[in-house]
């Protein structure tokens, strides 16, 4: 079963396939009628499964949310997830415009062709090259085609509320190889704490960060005081400047992803570590106190008692990735990425304890639950071979503290599209894929999906 030669023959037609959907700018937007996340995630969706239909598949289109193609006849089904929505183009293109599909010097350019439209339509090629073979499962495979992967999942959640078959085993194109078998769990929130200041240090300003996953670079406080205030604080990578009635406090930091908050600085943690050498008192101080002394430049959340780890995925990690102070209330936004082995009523109850004890109260708290498969269960084992198989290198599963679109379904492992060693270009300026790591992802997923479906 020569999967090789069909996907070679028509790698022109696979490019310009991609080149296509790159095109449409499938950026979540206002919903309207028939496009639930916006009109352009429902066109890419409807050229997808269009290309489908042109290779001969029979679709489904679930209101312009999901969509997929199917071959085989089997009562089981196998499923190849991934998403045709994308994040927001963004500053500092260089080499192509954002949506051209362009292809030159061995790459195809443009937001998607990574992250995931690429890997997609190598799926919907692997699944023709499969059916041209003659290739007769004994499991359904469904590719599944999602349309809101980056801005929630609302499209999966849709898909397991309306009656949506769920797979018995698969993967998502949407990681890295070799496997991703484990992805830590996500505890998301913001505690706040309401400040009645008294004293001659008042707070009038705290703020940092963009997103609780990402640690933060800067961050910066004002403080009413007495002009000689300056003097009482002494850190590095703080600035201290004398303003209108008191000063300005400026900290630095490196940023990093929120999954991995050791390898950067928090500069929301040094500031507050600055302004507790500060004799703030009342509320103030003891709030200050707090986030300096439990939260500061820790990564693992050690002072509130959040250090476990696991012998499969390693530490928890706790980034603090948002701070802001309105109408006398300090907000925090945070990220806990847990062990895979680990339950969540282990982790939360103590998170929860410790904000509380500080004075905080929780405004808001998202879950996503930690995703574990064994390196030694069936799914990983075939998928692992194939790897092995089609790359001939020794190849392991491996756990992350990022979250893939494997969560978002029962049965499913990240599984590709980005190969060790290779740089991860999706989310950024000029994303592009090599054109021959488009054709290679066609070929291993052809073999996946015979491993599974067989």
């Amino acid at each position: 079963m020569d999967f090789k030669r069909y996907i070679h023959a028509h790698s022109d037609e696979l490019l310009a396939s991609l080149a296509a959907l790159v095109r449409i700018p499938s950026v979540e937007g206002e919903p309207e009628e028939g496009a639930p996340f916006g009109k352009e995630p429902a066109r890419c969706l409807h050229e997808m499964l269009a290309l489908c239909e042109k290779l001969g598949f029979p679709t489904e289109n679930m209101d312009d949310r999901v969509g997929w193609c199917e071959y085989g006849e089997g009562e089981e089904m196998v499923a190849v997830l991934g998403h045709l929505d994308v994040v927001p183009a963004g500053d500092g293109w260089t080499e192509s415009e954002p949506f051209s599909g362009e292809i030159k010097n061995g790459r195809i350019y443009g937001r998607g062709t990574m992250d995931d439209k690429g890997p997609m339509v190598a799926a919907v090629y692997a699944l023709a090259t499969l059916k041209q073979s003659g290739f007769q499962p004994s499991r359904r495979i469904r590719v599944i085609f999602g349309t809101n992967e980056e801005t929630g999942c609302g499209d999966m959640a849709w898909y397991a509320s309306h009656g949506g078959e769920m797979p018995v085993m698969g993967f998502t194109p949407d990681g890295e190889y070799p496997l991703i078998n484990g992805e830590k769990g996500i505890l998301n929130g913001t505690y706040t704490r309401t400040l009645h200041q008294t004293g001659d240090y008042i707070l009038t300003r705290f703020e940092g960060g963009e997103a609780s996953n990402i640690s933060p670079a800067y961050a910066v406080a004002e403080v009413k005081c007495p002009t000689e205030a300056a003097s009482k604080i002494a850190a590095e990578k703080v600035t201290v400047t004398p303003i209108d009635g008191g000063i300005r406090v400026e900290a630095e930091g490196v940023a990093v992803h929120g999954s991995t908050p050791e390898l950067g600085e928090n500069a929301i943690g040094r500031l507050a570590m600055a302004l507790a050498q500060l004799p703030f008192t009342g509320e103030t101080g003891e709030c200050l106190a707090f986030v300096s002394e439990r939260l500061g430049m820790e990564t693992h959340g050690e002072s509130l008692g959040l250090a476990m780890r696991d012998g499969v995925s390693g530490d928890l990690t706790m980034n603090v990735g948002v701070a802001s102070f309105e109408n006398e209330t300090l907000s925090l936004t945070f990220s806990v990425r847990y062990p895979v082995t680990l339950p969540y009523e282990l982790v939360y109850p103590r998170l929860k304890r410790g904000f509380t004890l500080g004075g905080f109260t929780e405004t808001e708290m998202t879950h996503a639950a930690a995703l574990y498969i064994p390196k030694d269960s069936e799914l990983i084992r075939r998928l692992l071979g194939v790897y092995e198989a089609e790359t001939g290198e020794k190849a392991e599963p491996k756990c992350i503290g990022g979250g893939t679109y494997a969560k978002s379904m029962p049965n499913i492992v990240a599984f590709g599209p980005i190969f060790p060693g290779d740089e991860v270009r999706e989310h950024k300026p000029d994303e592009y894929m090599e054109t021959r790591r488009v054709i290679q992802n066609a070929e291993i997923i052809a073999s996946a999906m015979k491993a599974l479906a067989e």
